[in-house]
């Protein structure tokens, strides 16, 4: 394993039981992913980019293989332990926001710090001030558009200085304005905190725009 090294996938498959039958999803991936790297996982629907990027996230546990990030096999730790894992070193940001209804914007942005026992108030006002919605910090979900919706879940997924950010077509429901203000954003932050980013999109312009572009099919990388 490298150094630079941050995410390393050794052998993985995974797959799926429908009724009698078993569906293979992944088939021996192998990847590795460096310190700071903008990757892209691109590919058909089914082809399984988003069951892989679950399973180095640690939100799937795959039936073979490993997850080693910074050096720690993901999978050999106890499901708590693992869940302390993912809140302090892991940040996630998915298609449909996720945001807790009865929460504000800064509520929601304060959740994975709550979960860590910290107080990050502040925080989390200075980062919906970076995403632009300081002046929405008191604004619950429902009285927010679908890309100021995206930027609350991006705070939030920032809010533990994450070492690595997975995002599941987090444009996938914006317009091509607001979902290239998503990306710039991202593209901003990932820089200024070299933090790796691992995103699922089916866009293939859009994922010419990171350093590296991974295409799945049928379970392999091609």
């Amino acid at each position: 394993m490298s150094s630079n090294s941050v995410i390393t996938c050794e052998n993985l498959h995974r797959s799926y039981k429908i009724g009698k039958n078993t569906i293979d999803i992944l088939k021996g991936i192998d990847l590795t992913i460096s310190r700071g790297e903008k990757v892209f996982l691109c590919g058909a629907s089914g082809a399984g980019k988003t069951t892989l990027m679950y399973s180095m996230a640690g939100l799937e546990k795959p039936k073979k293989g490993k997850v080693i990030i910074e050096e720690t096999n993901l999978y050999k730790l106890s499901r708590s332990k693992q869940a302390d894992f993912r809140n302090q070193k892991l940040g996630y940001i998915f298609q449909n926001y996720f945001l807790l209804p009865e929460l504000t914007a800064q509520e929601n942005v304060m959740v994975p710090g709550m979960i860590a026992r910290e107080e990050v108030g502040e925080r989390a006002l200075e980062l919906l001030e970076t995403v632009g919605l300081g002046h929405r910090a008191n604004h619950l979900p429902a009285e927010l558009s679908g890309g100021e919706q995206q930027r609350v879940a991006i705070a939030r997924a920032l809010i533990n200085k994450p070492s690595i950010l997975f995002a599941d077509e987090p444009t996938g429901n914006l317009d091509s304005a607001n979902g290239n203000e998503i990306m710039r954003l991202l593209f901003e932050m990932s820089a200024e905190t070299q933090t790796t980013l691992v995103m699922v999109t089916h866009d293939t312009e859009l994922a010419k725009s990171g350093d590296r572009v991974v295409y799945i099919k049928d379970g392999v990388i091609v």
